[in-house]
């Protein structure tokens, strides 16, 4: 997958349900078919089967378990407000700029995360002249 990737390229992943879960088990503990052929007829993954029924044996459940977590939002109320005001009250700030206008320990990407929750988009302005293959001369005849 490319390094710039479209927001329609990520899946999200949702739990399986509780009726295919209890549905794999049965058939498991009915004993007919292989995990790998349970696998391929309820369309998971064997990884998903065998850590199921681990689940199962240490906590005698098969309910999802709850998500795993991950990093907490930097920018959420008051701090997502700040970050707001730093950007319309300087609308040039790089987002260097604009992160420590907050007074936030945060990466330059949570701030870009940020800004798009609030619905800006940051827009690169041009640093340099314009290329050289557009035609720089007004004579028509100057390139022949």
């Amino acid at each position: 997958m490319s390094a710039s990737r479209c927001l329609a390229d990520v899946v999200i992943m949702r739990a399986y349900s509780s009726d295919l879960r209890e549905r794999v088990v049965r058939a498991v503990e009915a004993g007919d078919e292989t995990r790998e052929e349970i696998a391929e007829r309820f369309g998971v993954g064997p990884t998903f089967i065998k850590k199921m029924l681990k689940q199962k044996r240490e906590t005698r459940s098969i309910a999802p378990l709850p998500h795993g977590g991950g990093r907490q939002r930097v920018y959420v109320g008051v701090t997502l407000e700040r970050l707001k005001q730093a950007l319309i009250d300087t609308p040039d700030a790089t987002l260097e700029e604009l992160r420590d206008k907050t007074c936030k320990s945060a990466s330059i990407m949570a701030v870009h995360r940020a800004l798009e929750r609030l619905g800006f988009r940051r827009k690169k302005s041009r640093s340099g002249p314009p290329s050289r293959i557009a035609r720089t001369s007004s004579d028509p005849d100057a390139h022949s």
